[in-house]
């Protein structure tokens, strides 16, 4: 399996960056969609297998088991199947549909919950599937991308230190914020080259990571339905709420203005940020980074349908 996973790690990371154009001062964007499976999330997939396979917590009969609708389940479906070995997702009903027909391809079992949680969301009824699965199944294995160290160590060890080689000067970081594995590796390492360099958080309403009041959201990988144990770990400066609608105005401005096709959590930091510096003074020699986590591509039925759009903008309203 070391073999075969180490494959996979060729083809992740050194990403590249992007200066963006006709802006007041130097934004630049980090393309993680380069990456195997075609998001960040696959870093912290294969750095928390990985591991788990030299600390022999995974063997070639392990069932792995992960709460995500998302890049991550993505991720390791991918991973898993280069493996030869078991995985189960758990979803819930705000899966987009290209996503929940790969994955219905790429793993050993698909479990759908359709129970929302007491905030409305599905997060924490996805957690607790999970763990019953665990617990019925012997030789198993939770990824736990909320709580392992290693989602941390994927983005200390990787995403921030190609940062580091790539910028001499850095003066803002905006971040969304999910598992709290990105925001919490790349803040700390970025801290200790950039000292002065601010980190900024970007949450959606209705997420409760920063102490929001619960409601029910509409597009995943954005905000959380509990407060992840690696926020810890993150280096913070300032926190920015933004709509979920918003997330979507910032996908289209990124698409005509930079030809950037990506997902939501992308859009929002975009949009984020123009909002962040209309309250903030920042000078035209001051460098900006934001990343691009994934593509558009698997949001074409939701963010990019105008029908879905509608219909978000509805339910918000």
């Amino acid at each position: 399996m070391l073999t075969e996973i180490d494959k996979i790690g060729e083809m992740l990371g050194h990403t590249p960056i992007l200066l963006l154009e006709n802006l007041p001062f130097k934004l630049y964007c980090k393309i993680e969609s380069q990456n195997f499976a075609g998001s960040i999330k696959a870093r912290p997939a294969f750095y928390i297998l990985k591991n788990a396979i030299l600390q022999q917590k995974i063997n070639q009969d392990t069932l792995i088991v992960e709460s995500s609708s998302g890049n991550f389940a993505l991720a390791l479906a991918k991973i898993c199947q280069r493996l030869e070995i078991k995985f189960i997702p758990i979803i819930d009903p705000n899966i987009n549909s290209i996503y929940k027909n790969l994955l219905n391809f790429l793993a050993y079992k698909v479990i759908k919950v359709t129970q929302p949680d007491k905030t409305g969301g599905y997060l924490l009824t996805r957690i607790d599937k999970v763990k019953e699965i665990c617990k019925e199944e012997n030789n198993s294995f939770w990824t736990n991308q909320y709580e392992n160290i290693d989602n941390f160590n994927a983005h200390y060890h990787g995403t921030a230190s190609e940062i580091c080689n790539q910028f001499n000067q850095l003066d803002y970081i905006f971040i969304a914020v999910s598992s709290g594995g990105t925001i919490s590796g790349i803040s700390k390492r970025l801290k200790e080259k950039f000292p002065k360099m601010k980190v900024i958080a970007v949450d959606v309403e209705g997420s409760v990571i920063f102490g929001g009041p619960p409601k029910k959201r509409y597009i995943p990988g954005m905000g959380a339905s509990k407060v992840p144990p690696l926020i810890k770990y993150a280096e913070i400066d300032d926190v920015i709420y933004l709509g979920e609608y918003e997330a979507l105005e910032g996908c289209y401005s990124l698409l005509k203005k930079h030809s950037i096709f990506a997902g939501g959590s992308t859009g929002v930091v975009y949009q984020a940020i123009q909002k962040y510096f209309e309250k903030h003074d920042i000078s035209s020699n001051q460098n900006v980074l934001f990343l691009a986590v994934d593509g558009g591509m698997p949001y074409v039925d939701t963010i990019y349908n105008s029908q879905w759009a509608a219909s978000l903008k509805a339910k918000l309203s």
